[in-house]
């Protein structure tokens, strides 16, 4: 970590959660833009991006679904953009990178390996949905694996490194660290390493700080001084890892798409109650958040005026 500064991303509005389970997320791209906007105020560097279909908020990776609010945050904003190619666990990966394709982001998220995806435990505290397709595509998780074969993580790589954009690696298991290391030693991917370890879905790692530790020591092993590690907490996880990963020297992410939540019961009512949340946790130890600007030379970024959009 450089200098004490902690990168904050936040993660705007995802693909998991559904527009019935709070009033606060932000479905079309006006509400997108307006979210990401007001994160970054709060102190967010980074904002992680998907699309939604404005109609009924289903996921939506079509590039010209993503082209409103690009532009909109470019234009309000020097927080540095983040665009998934994770998009939704149902998609191919040849959907899932096509906007990265397109917008040539300065970082675009890559899942690093195939796993179970359980989303059907929130059919336990959600019943009542708008949109028929909310409770199927919790249920259909029953028997979802998401795909990220070594060939979906070649054909994204080959895809985006050309756009010059740099990765959020988003490992979910100590097995993911493993598969980055290979892609590492075959030249594919350079360092610093941005490695998002995400905790507490059904089918990944658990959040247990035991298991945070776990993921941390691994990835130090593997990658030594190569890399620059910040953390996801899933639902109520969410600011107890980030204030444990945040005394240990790391960086944290938080948002709508990790969880909807402030607090035990209470609804966080935009991105930005959450940035401003883990910023206290962050300035309570002593530490600074990181500007875009830090957050670009802390991960050698390529610059936004290097984007598409």
């Amino acid at each position: 970590m450089a200098n004490g500064k902690v990168i904050i991303t936040c993660a705007i509005t995802g693909s998991i959660h559904t527009p019935s389970m709070s009033p606060y997320l932000p479905v079309t791209a006006q509400e997108i833009a307006q979210s990401a906007i007001e994160a970054a105020e709060a102190g967010a560097a980074i904002v992680h991006l998907h699309a939604r279909n404005p109609e009924d908020g289903r996921p939506d990776q079509s590039p010209e679904a993503f082209e409103p609010f690009l532009r909109v945050i470019k234009q309000a904003s020097n927080v540095v953009i983040n665009l998934t190619t994770g998009g939704s666990p149902y998609m191919p990966v040849e959907e899932r990178v096509r906007p990265a394709a397109v917008w040539k982001p300065e970082v675009a998220s890559l899942n690093m390996g195939s796993m179970n995806f359980g989303l059907f435990p929130m059919l336990k505290r959600f019943k009542e949905f708008k949109h028929e397709w909310e409770p199927a595509m919790l249920e259909g998780s029953h028997d979802l694996v998401f795909r990220n074969s070594f060939k979906d993580i070649r054909f994204a790589l080959d895809t985006l490194n050309a756009t010059g954009a740099r990765y959020e690696f988003e490992c979910y298991d100590t097995s993911h660290l493993h598969n980055l290391k290979y892609f590492y030693q075959e030249g594919l991917v350079k360092a610093p390493l941005f490695i998002q370890t995400c905790f507490g879905l059904l089918g990944g790692i658990g959040p247990h700080p035991e298991e945070v530790l776990h993921m941390k020591r691994t990835a130090d092993r593997l990658f030594g001084d190569a890399y620059r590690w910040s953390v996801l907490g899933a639902g109520r996880s969410q600011m107890p890892i980030a204030a444990m990963a945040a005394a240990m020297g790391g960086h944290v992410r938080c948002g709508l798409e990790d969880s909807l939540w402030l607090g035990k019961g209470e609804f966080a009512r935009s991105n930005a109650d959450q940035v401003r949340q883990i910023r206290k946790i962050i300035e309570g130890l002593g530490l600074s958040i990181a500007t875009p600007d830090e957050a670009r030379e802390i991960l050698a970024l390529k610059g936004g005026d290097q984007v598409g959009f």
